[in-house]
Order: C-alpha cells, then sequence, then structure tokens
C-alpha cells in the first residue's frame, strides 16, 4: 500500500511538472545552433542556462550558449520560402525577424558589410542576396570603373579576416536615389552573407536603429541612435534622420532596426554638426532594386548616364489671370 501511494505521489509529481512546462509552453518555435543544427520543436521553459525543447518523443536541454538563434514556425518557414525564390523573382530577401541584443545582432549580420574600395575612396556597402550582388551609395563609386570588396570573415579563432576581391561589377546606377547595385564575383570558400530588407516601414521617432559602416576606413564600425525623423525632405525625397553617427566612408551602409532588419542606406550627413546623419528608406531601394534593369549600366556605352535637361524655371511670378 504504501509502495502504490509513493507511486501515486512521484507520478503526480511528475503530472504536475509536465503540466507546469505544458502552461509555459510558447509554442512551436526553430532553434538554430551555431554548429549549423537546426531543431523544432515546443519550448516549453527558458532559464539562463537552459532551453527547453519538446521535439515529440523526448524534451531537450540545450545549452543557452549554443544557440545562435530562435524563431517561430511560421517564420522561419516564411524567411526559408523567401530565401528559396529564384533571381527572377527578387534580388533581395525581406523578414520579420524577432528581437535580439545588439551585440548578437551587430555578430549575425556585421559580416553582410562591406568594405567599397575604388580609386579615388572609400565607402561602404551590403549584400542582398547568395550571388554577391551588393548595395551602395551612387557617390561612392560615381564615374569609377575599377571597384573592389572587402569581405570581413571568421577564422578558426572566432576573428575576423580580410578577404579582398576586385572585379566588382556595377549593375545599376540611380543618381537621384544615390542608390548603385554592384556584384562582386564569387570566391572559393568564401561564402556571401546577405542581409535582410526590412518588410514593411513600421519605424517611428524613437525606434532604435544601428548603422554598421567603415567611416575614414575605420572598418566594421559600429554606431547607436534613434529615428529622429522618420521623413526629413531634401530636395523632394524623403530621408529618414538618426542620431546614430554618420560620417565619410559609412556611405553605402546599411541602418538596421533592432530587428536586424535593413530599413535604410546611410547617405549623408550634416555638415559640421553630430548626430544629424541621414539615409535613404527602404521603399526606394525596393523600387530600385524592383526595377533596376531601368537603371541598367554600361560602362561600353559612352552615353550611360544620360544628364537630362533641367525643365526651364518660372520667370513670371505675377497674379494668374482668371
Amino acid at each position: 500500500m504504501r509502495r502504490f501511494k509513493s507511486m501515486r505521489l512521484a507520478f503526480v509529481g511528475l503530472f504536475s511538472t509536465l503540466l507546469c512546462w505544458v502552461t509555459l509552453s510558447n509554442g512551436a518555435e526553430v532553434v538554430e545552433l551555431r554548429s549549423g543544427h537546426k531543431i523544432m520543436g515546443d519550448v516549453l521553459k527558458a532559464d539562463t542556462s537552459l532551453l527547453y525543447v519538446d521535439i515529440g518523443v523526448d524534451v531537450l536541454k540545450i545549452p543557452v550558449e549554443e544557440i545562435k538563434s530562435r524563431q517561430p514556425v511560421e517564420q522561419s518557414e516564411k524567411i526559408e520560402e523567401v530565401k528559396g525564390q529564384s533571381e527572377t523573382e527578387s534580388l533581395y530577401s525581406t523578414a520579420t525577424l524577432p528581437d535580439k541584443g545588439l551585440k548578437e545582432l551587430v555578430e549575425e549580420f556585421g559580416r553582410g558589410v562591406v568594405l567599397i574600395e575604388t580609386p579615388s575612396g572609400l565607402g561602404s556597402g551590403f549584400i542582398i542576396n547568395d550571388n554577391g550582388y551588393c548595395i551602395t551609395n551612387y557617390h561612392v563609386v560615381e564615374r569609377e570603373t575599377r571597384v573592389a570588396a572587402t569581405l570581413f570573415q571568421r577564422n578558426e579563432r572566432n576573428e575576423f579576416t580580410r578577404q579582398r576581391i576586385g572585379d566588382v561589377k556595377i549593375l545599376a546606377l540611380n543618381p537621384y536615389f544615390d542608390l548603385a547595385l554592384l556584384q562582386i564575383p564569387k570566391q572559393e570558400n568564401v561564402p556571401f552573407h546577405p542581409v535582410y530588407l526590412a518588410e514593411s516601414e513600421d519605424y517611428r521617432e524613437g525606434d532604435d536603429v544601428f548603422a554598421i559602416g567603415n567611416p575614414h576606413g575605420l572598418e566594421r564600425s559600429v554606431s547607436q541612435g534613434i529615428v529622429s525623423t522618420r521623413n526629413r525632405n531634401f530636395k523632394g525625397i524623403v530621408y529618414i534622420q538618426t542620431t546614430a553617427q554618420i560620417n565619410p566612408g559609412n556611405s553605402g551602409g546599411p541602418l538596421f532596426n533592432e530587428r536586424g532588419e535593413v530599413m535604410g542606406v546611410t547617405n549623408m550627413k550634416l555638415q559640421f554638426s553630430e548626430g544629424l546623419g541621414f539615409a535613404i528608406p527602404v521603399a526606394y531601394l525596393k523600387h530600385f532594386l524592383d526595377n533596376y534593369d531601368a537603371f541598367a549600366f554600361d560602362e561600353k556605352n559612352p552615353n550611360t548616364g544620360y544628364h537630362y535637361l533641367d525643365p526651364p524655371a518660372r520667370t513670371n511670378f505675377g497674379k494668374i489671370p482668371r
């Protein structure tokens, strides 16, 4: 009888523990490990050291330091679907990513930021797909035909190493939005690390942002700030104004939101001022990429980049007759 009672108490204790875990379940997620493996299951519990994941036949205890990322199943499937799109459908990928800490975001997406080098100067850029397509500013490569890119990879000691690649192709230019599309040639054992563009323009004044670039040649510099104004008008084009530090060399680099999605392309700052940087909104970038063939660059054509005459300025400011 005592044995039966002890067994019953043990069963009740086990049932209570399982019930507690079920109550704490956060739903099905895809957990990606630093080793590259992925685990899908219901997250039952998470603490500072372990993540408990129910995979159906067992409950796994995963050390937190071994986890690279966590995403809801629906979102992970959506991202994989977008990543699987052919080049003819889209040159870039969009996603709504989960919130993470700044350190984790910089480590994850900083590898997608590159240094752009021309005979006349340096700038920044970021990779948008596995074919080496790269975004930068038009003024970074303006009137240039020799362009090189430096990628930053991690070695076996988890340190960044530089990989300089020449013969970067200029694919498209839009001087009015100050955007340029480049293609970095593929190299053996040098993988590309594309970043995601934000799906929507849901940013508001006060939202946290950060920029990664190469100001004055200082590679992989990170600056953090907020959105000061989401629609600052300059010459008929709307820009994102930010307190994130923008300096020469940052041009063409990404402005990330707090989830690590590219929300803009940094391109200028107010001279002799600090905390007054500007970025081209992602909506303009998507429009440029969706219609990049209209801005195609042909280095063999001496008339590439026509300069159109501006419409005549109005001279008669008198009253308009009715």
